[in-house]
């Protein structure tokens, strides 16, 4: 297997990425964070002034994410602008994170941002609509309309044509989730030999 193969693991909010995360690293491959990465540029002061200019979000230097995210949930010219302010950076302190032989990085918005061509292979978590509602809401603490809104806010997975991709299906409990990945696992090593 040639060196260094980063692999992605992406799906729609709610849809089990976390879940499929802890399995892989429960099966000894590290696992990156794009939004950890993410939180973490959060306190940088640069990007702090940077969102505070573009949306008027942060006071004396601290950034009010909750602010942040009702703007940019709320409007979409304001999430593509989020978006192309912050994704850039991201990826670039993510790529140059995953050095391992074989590493997979959690990225939600692989698809929205194109990003899925910077990866060898890509992992892509579904699950019912309903069921991504309910964990979200139970999650975030949001109301429905609130989960409702970050879903349509993202790329639609179930009128994408995801046969480029390993896809699994979240539709039982957490020992069936891990036998899908283990055998998506296989055989996408496989493939990338």
């Amino acid at each position: 297997m040639t060196q260094n193969k980063k692999i992605a693991i992406t799906g729609g909010i709610g849809s089990g990425k976390s879940a499929v995360c802890e399995i892989v690293r429960a099966l000894g491959y590290p696992v990156y964070s794009a939004d950890e990465i993410y939180h973490a540029l959060l306190k940088d002061n640069a990007l702090i002034s940077a969102l505070h200019r573009e949306f008027g979000v942060a006071e004396e230097g601290t950034l009010d994410r909750k602010k942040l995210a009702r703007i940019v949930f709320s409007d979409p010219k304001a999430l593509r602008r989020l978006n192309e302010i912050t994704h850039p950076l991201v990826m670039q302190k993510l790529l140059s994170s995953m050095r391992e032989p074989i590493s997979f990085a959690e990225v939600p918005l692989l698809f929205e941002g194109g990003f899925a061509p910077l990866f060898d292979a890509v992992l892509v978590v579904t699950r019912d609509r309903e069921s991504r509602i309910s964990a979200v809401r139970q999650r975030d603490g949001l109301s429905r309309e609130e989960a409702e809104r970050r879903i349509q806010n993202q790329f639609d997975y179930e009128k994408n044509d995801l046969s480029a991709h390993t896809v699994i299906e979240n539709d039982g409990d957490f020992a069936s989730l891990r036998s899908k990945v283990e055998i998506a696992i296989g055989q996408m090593l496989q493939i990338l030999a």
